[in-house]
């Protein structure tokens, strides 16, 4: 990422803070980390993501739109050039499954993954965490990849 000159952030509910804490205990984050947001309550990620009121009403706060949202809101607050998004049910409580919905990407490209697989609380939210980091490493090797080769057609 400081090679290629890249900054990036965060927008979390259910990991709590857990991704900027994997992405900051490398040295020489502060090079490319410009903050995160961790929004467990759905007003901060109105005001301070701007995902619309409607979208949590009509999609649930846990959902693709949402984290999608999440993302460019992330993008635009700490304006960067990507980030990392998360939101969902670490546990099953009250009817809700496990599901936890993660982004990565850019204010203009997106991309998101539901984890639906239930191994406990703590363990499910590092999953997450290692996941959504791991996704935006290989898309960001992707978009090296397409750029040094000049291909056409790559994300």
């Amino acid at each position: 990422m400081n090679e290629r000159r890249i900054t990036i952030s965060t927008a979390e509910s259910c990991t709590g803070g857990r991704i900027a804490a994997a992405i900051t205990a490398h040295s020489g984050a502060s090079q490319y980390f410009q903050g995160g947001l961790v929004a467990y309550q759905d007003t901060l990620k109105e005001q301070m993501l701007g995902v619309p009121h409607e979208m949590i009403e009509t999609y649930g706060v846990v959902s693709r739109q949402v984290a999608e949202q999440m993302v460019k809101g992330a993008c635009r607050l700490f304006h960067t050039d990507y980030a990392l998004a998360s939101t969902g049910y670490a546990e099953a409580w009250e009817g809700h499954a496990v599901e936890i919905w993660i982004a990565w990407g850019s204010e203009n490209a997106v991309h998101a993954k539901c984890l639906r697989e239930d191994r406990g609380r703590v363990q499910n939210v590092e999953i997450a965490t290692q996941c959504v980091i791991s996704e935006l490493n290989e898309y960001l090797r992707n978009l090296s990849e397409c750029q040094t080769n000049n291909d056409e057609g790559c994300a």
